[in-house]
């Protein structure tokens, strides 16, 4: 089960007692912020992509969307989200319990400039019930992103 991967993945840093689990579903940012108790911008989503044949991950706020045009100029592709067989096999989370942790090396992780205006956010933590709140630095270490990149749309106009 991909979340014992992520807890496993999360005890190498004697961090696996943050991972929160619900008895409820956070598998879509609206119940995810339900189930944390906060707003929906601060719940990370992690959307899965293709460029090429390899697999992506961008970690983005929950009310930020994919700007199409900022996609391409950055990756020189048209968006092109894996479907929910594909996440399963590249990525190894399922489609609601999808993180940028324990994944597997070959997966690049790319975070969002939408989370910049939170100290901490919500990132799921491999299962459709589960999440762990952490600082915009440890998502950063923790989640091995290359770099923060300006590829969503949405958020800007957003109060929080």
């Amino acid at each position: 089960m991909s979340i014992e991967i992520v807890r496993k993945y999360f005890s190498d840093f004697g961090m696996e007692e943050r991972i929160l689990e619900f008895p409820v579903s956070s598998a879509t940012v609206e119940l995810a912020a339900q189930a944390v108790g906060c707003i929906p911008a601060r719940i990370a989503k992690t959307l899965s992509f293709k460029v090429d044949e390899e697999a992506i991950l961008i970690v983005a706020a929950g009310d930020a969307k994919i700007d199409n045009r900022k996609y391409k100029d950055k990756f020189g592709k048209k968006a092109v989200m894996l479907s929910q067989e594909e996440v399963e096999e590249k990525i190894g989370h399922a489609v609601g319990g999808v993180c940028p942790f324990g994944i597997p090396d070959t997966v690049s992780v790319y975070l969002d400039e939408s989370m910049k205006r939170f100290e901490t956010v919500f990132p799921a933590a491999g299962s459709s019930n589960s999440a762990i709140e952490l600082t915009l630095e440890e998502l950063m270490q923790y989640s091995h992103a290359k770099e923060w990149i300006d590829v969503c749309k949405g958020w800007q106009e957003q109060e929080v």
